[in-house]
């Protein structure tokens, strides 16, 4: 199945981020380079939201996220509904993160991880499936937390504790 891909990265990850484009090119996926393309430092949340963003949306059907660390990027990633982040660092990190989280987007860091462990990451990332089954029960919990976080369910009253919501006393 040709899968549409947003990659980006900051300044840090262009070098490692033009490969991972190639790749995906190679494999047959539709991939579109969100940047960024200067030696400039920039502010990875830019990038990160942009793609997040277009996998909350349907644009995309996946992305791949480079940074210093690839943990920043993960963080704004996973602030959009719908989007499943995973900061992976080997092989078995990019696996199970689709095999049981059906993560919809990769973070990579382009400091700690050399090209040719970032490349493997992608193809097992890009060519593993998510297992299902009891991952799927887990998943949809993680969809219920997120509405119910997202549209409010979650919110305290203005100085009253959690505590007091419930109806539990503390002493």
């Amino acid at each position: 199945m040709t899968m549409r891909i947003a990659v980006a990265s900051d300044h840090r990850g262009i070098p490692v981020r033009q490969k991972i484009v190639a790749q995906i090119q190679e494999m047959a996926h539709d991939v579109v380079d969100l940047g960024s393309d200067g030696t400039e430092s920039v502010d990875y949340p830019d990038f990160a939201e942009q793609a997040a963003r277009g996998v909350a949306d349907g644009l995309f059907d996946r992305a791949i996220l480079i940074c210093g660390t690839g943990i920043g990027m993960c963080i704004v990633a996973n602030k959009f509904p719908g989007v499943r982040a995973a900061c992976c660092h080997d092989d078995l990190t990019a696996e199970m993160c689709r095999r049981h989280n059906d993560a919809n987007v990769l973070c990579l860091s382009a400091d700690l991880t050399g090209d040719r462990l970032a490349l493997r990451m992608v193809e097992i990332w890009l060519t593993t499936e998510f297992e299902g089954g009891r991952h799927s029960r887990r998943i949809e919990k993680i969809s219920q937390i997120e509405q119910r976080v997202v549209h409010g369910g979650e919110r305290q009253e203005a100085g009253q504790s959690r505590a007091d919501q419930s109806g539990k006393t503390a002493g």
